[in-house]
């Protein structure tokens, strides 16, 4: 188990790369078992969730090359339609290859889906717009047994949207035969990313981006060449990481449209935040103020950034609120943080945070992936030493993210340890 050390008050500087989009890169790669063939995926992140897939991608019989950032993919002759307890027990996403498998097989047997533990979960907007589709489900011994004759086009309207369901309604409707709407849809980029990709194979999509979404069903898809959009969360994680230590940090490969309310948000604080055509640049600006931010499916605030704007706003004189709508456990950190010095109360779906002259460096403790990355960028503007723990949350979200920040000029470090947790 590794940890993270961080020395703080180390004032960040200079110019930082994003990475691709893990979110747009899990569905994109499900959806290349949609079609017999040789696929070139780039601006691919070098993430554990992202080699979780690939082993899935293997275990189904895909074969897989991973180099710089590039994933080359061959589909040809697959015939398992499984996707084992033991390697879906660590990645909710995994419930992607459903959609994909039923499309081209017929049928499919997935274990319950598994990840970061943020509240309930469920998969049955998944079921039931599968079963709209025509598919038969039954649930046995932890697995969701799925069969189709044939995928017909329906109507499905989500009462809440969701992300997952989306993609896995959108990768099996593109092979049902007639039209599809999914209404009430989710409408972020990485949603977008994966229709953009599944039209590039063929197929009929129109209205991605937006909550209604028509698919005209196609017999067959074709492989194609594809690269994924910039990881907004981690271009919000770094830019975060700026204004936590009142730096001038420049974050390239981003589409700034993407993070409009982030970047408004941190404008309100009194950030001055710049955008070009593919870079965002954060300076320290004038005097800063608390504000209420309140998550919300895309176009709202993004909840993976609402761990990492509770620890910046911990440092932001005043008293600012938090409204969590999307997760109902997503406040675990709140100890952790705690721990580092802050001022943080809970009551129900929202915090109040009061914000502190300064935060002070202590051991602490991640319970998932974005809580990780709020610990480490709270470490940059502490005071003393703080030692972060199960960081392997981290490296599910972030590729070198320690790496980053040095290149920053933070003091940090990773360092291997016997530690059990």
């Amino acid at each position: 188990m590794d940890e993270i050390l961080v020395r703080g008050g180390k004032k960040l500087s200079g110019t930082v790369v994003a990475n691709g989009s893990k979110n747009a890169g899990l569905p994109v790669l499900a959806a290349t078992l949609l079609a017999d063939g040789d696929y070139l995926i780039k601006n691919i992140p070098n993430l554990s969730d992202i080699r979780t897939m690939i082993k899935l991608l293997k275990q189904i019989g895909s074969e897989v090359e991973f180099t710089d950032h590039e994933l080359r993919i061959t589909t040809k002759g697959i015939k398992n339609f499984e996707a084992s307890y033991d390697l879906v027990k660590t990645m909710r996403a995994s419930i992607y290859v459903l959609g994909p498998l039923l499309a081209r097989q017929g049928k499919a047997r997935v274990s319950f889906p598994g990840g970061c533990a943020l509240g309930a979960r469920p998969i049955d907007y998944h079921l039931e717009a599968l079963h709209k589709l025509g598919v038969t489900i039954q649930i046995k011994h932890g697995y969701i047994n799925a069969e189709v004759n044939r995928l017909k086009g329906c109507e499905i309207y989500f009462e809440n949207k969701t992300v997952g369901a989306t993609a896995n309604a959108l990768m099996a409707a593109v092979l049902a035969e007639g039209k599809t709407v999914i209404e009430n849809a989710a409408c972020e980029p990485e949603i977008t990313c994966l229709a953009d990709f599944l039209n590039s194979m063929g197929a009929h999509i129109e209205g991605h981006g937006t909550e209604i979404i028509i698919i005209e069903g196609v017999k067959e898809l074709h492989p194609a060449d594809f690269s994924l959009i910039p990881d907004r969360i981690e271009v919000g994680t770094l830019l975060v990481a700026g204004a936590m230590t009142r730096g001038k940090v420049i974050v390239k490969n981003c589409i700034p449209e993407h993070s409009g309310i982030v970047l408004n948000k941190l404008r309100d604080i009194g950030f001055e935040v710049d955008n070009a055509e593919n870079s965002i640049t954060i300076s320290p600006g004038g005097k800063k103020k608390a504000i209420e931010i309140s998550t919300n499916p895309h176009p709202g605030f993004p909840t993976d950034l609402q761990p990492l704007f509770a620890a910046l706003l911990s440092t932001i004189e005043g008293k600012s609120i938090i409204n969590e709508n999307i997760f109902s456990d997503r406040f675990m950190y709140i100890s952790e943080l705690q721990r580092l010095g802050a001022d943080i109360k809970l009551s129900g779906n929202r915090i109040s945070i009061n914000g502190v002259s300064k935060l002070s460096g202590a051991p602490v403790m991640a319970p998932d992936i974005r809580a990780a990355a709020a610990l480490v960028v709270a470490a940059l503007a502490a005071n003393g030493q703080t030692k972060i723990s199960r960081v392997y949350h981290l490296d599910r979200g972030y590729e070198y993210l320690e790496q980053k920040l040095a290149s920053l000029g933070a003091d940090i470090e990773r360092i291997e340890t016997d530690a059990l947790y």
